[in-house]
């Protein structure tokens, strides 16, 4: 299955990264110009298509008429991860048990690459994979993130325990306030579905579970804002 990129500024930031495109297709009849200079600039293949064209690559997604074939986007592996951050005292590792929303895995992308997070650990079955949709969320992020994906998370969580990793765990119930929660050194916070959270098995590894205080009449927040609160108080309790 051919993979794609779609929306202007994705592709640009691609271009001038100097990331590979097989081909940059442009709808006939939409303003254009600008991209298809840059595309021959750095000798892309540029091809004019039609509308029903366009759709038959991204479907309906708000692609403003600019799509980019690309190579697969590709996974790195736990060890390398692992081997990276033996020598830091600090890192912070993601992990999404049964995400499910291409929306969501792009914003968490965005903000592990804001962050600085050392790596995302996607689950390979029940869970969003790594898709153009993804791709155009996390405006870019998915090129720059260390994105691991696993088959079992359980087990993938034992091995992060014996490389000194502590398990937070995102959860509502019998739960820490996360500000009041120690999260230095070596840590992984873990998100859950958006319907589900978190399932048992992956609860029983978390060493701590965090919970976000909510205030108003709902009762939990999306699940890409919450791991950019719980993100972003780790590096906050680093400095």
């Amino acid at each position: 299955m051919k993979q794609y990129l779609y929306g202007r500024n994705p592709i640009k930031e691609r271009i001038h990264a100097k990331k590979v495109i097989h081909t940059l297709y442009l709808q006939k009849g939409t303003d254009t110009q600008d991209i298809e200079a840059l595309a021959k600039e750095h000798r892309i293949p540029v091809v004019m298509v039609d509308k029903g064209q366009i759709k038959g690559f991204v479907g309906d997604s708000n692609h403003q008429g600019v799509v980019a074939h690309i190579p697969d986007y590709s996974f790195t592996t736990l060890e390398k991860v692992l081997g990276s951050t033996k020598d830091q005292e600090h890192s912070c590792i993601i992990v999404t048990d049964g995400l499910e929303d291409p929306h969501n895995l792009g914003a968490i992308l965005r903000i592990a690459d804001g962050a600085g997070v050392d790596g995302v650990i996607i689950g390979k079955h029940r869970s969003v994979s790594l898709t153009s949709t993804v791709a155009k969320v996390s405006a870019g992020a998915i090129e720059s993130v260390n994105i691991v994906e696993v088959v079992n998370i359980s087990q993938t969580l034992k091995t992060l325990k014996e490389a000194g990793y502590w398990i937070f765990g995102s959860d509502v119930n019998d739960a820490v306030v996360y500000h009041k929660a120690s999260l230095k050194g070596k840590v992984v916070i873990i998100v859950g579905s958006e319907g589900k959270g978190m399932s048992s098995l992956v609860k029983k590894q978390c060493d701590v579970l965090l919970t976000i205080p909510m205030h108003g009449q709902v009762d939990s927040l999306n699940v890409a804002v919450a791991t950019g609160i719980l993100v972003y108080e780790v590096l906050r309790q680093r400095s």
